[in-house]
């Protein structure tokens, strides 16, 4: 039997995420503290949390990129994966990097994450320094997605990883863009990125069946 591509029973995802990610006391509190903060409920989930954290284990990573940190939920994931070293969070929102700076801080990782307020394609080039990185994890607007994948691409170490968050676009990357430029761009731009890591050449890439669709990509040149 050819086995289908993810698994959407319900039961499945709920014993998965009771056994493996249920959020802690730390990763609970800064759910609870950015929502009272009135940031918009769009962290990843416990279980894509718990990937974060098992892929930065798993590529030894010590030099890694967050680009849209919101409240700090993902990348005290990431860092709990890090054995050390510096995980550089990008947030174009002030309010949100404030309230990743205080998670930070209260997840004991206030020396390891260096917070840059703006809009990624402009905070992005002075990082280029500081690399190469082992890791690079995106997760912000999506008409930019290409860009932040090339970007990945040139500053990664072969061998180092990209993860891009909603890869499937809510569903929406396999529909016909409409009529509205705005969903027509992030379709497109999405479809783009999705064309970078499997056929550009730089990247031996997946997507991991998540609810949100987590995509992976290992640099091979």
């Amino acid at each position: 039997m050819e086995k289908s591509y993810g698994q959407g029973d319900p039961h499945i995802a709920e014993y998965v995420t009771r056994l493996f990610a249920q959020d802690d006391v730390v990763l609970g509190e800064i759910r609870t503290r950015s929502q009272a903060r009135g940031l918009p409920d769009i962290a990843v989930s416990p279980m894509d949390g718990r990937h974060l954290e098992v892929l930065a284990r798993l590529g030894n990573v010590r030099r890694a990129v967050e680009i849209g940190t919101l409240g700090g939920y993902s990348g005290v994931c990431l860092l709990r994966g890090m054995a050390d070293g510096v995980l550089h969070a990008l947030e174009l929102d002030p309010e949100c990097a404030d309230v990743a700076r205080e998670s930070f801080a209260r997840a004991g990782f206030a020396s390891r994450a260096r917070v840059t307020v703006g809009p990624a394609l402009t905070t992005l080039p002075s990082l280029v320094a500081e690399g190469p990185f082992d890791l690079v994890f995106v997760d912000a607007d999506k008409v930019s997605y290409p860009e932040y994948v090339e970007w990945a691409a040139d500053n990664l170490r072969v061998g180092g990883v990209v993860i891009c968050d909603n890869a499937f676009l809510f569903g929406e990357v396999i529909r016909e863009p409409a009529d509205a430029p705005n969903e027509a761009r992030a379709i497109l731009a999405m479809r783009r990125c999705h064309e970078l890591l499997a056929l550009g050449g730089r990247f031996v890439a997946t997507i991991l069946p998540t609810g949100e669709g987590l995509a992976v990509g290992v640099k091979v040149r």
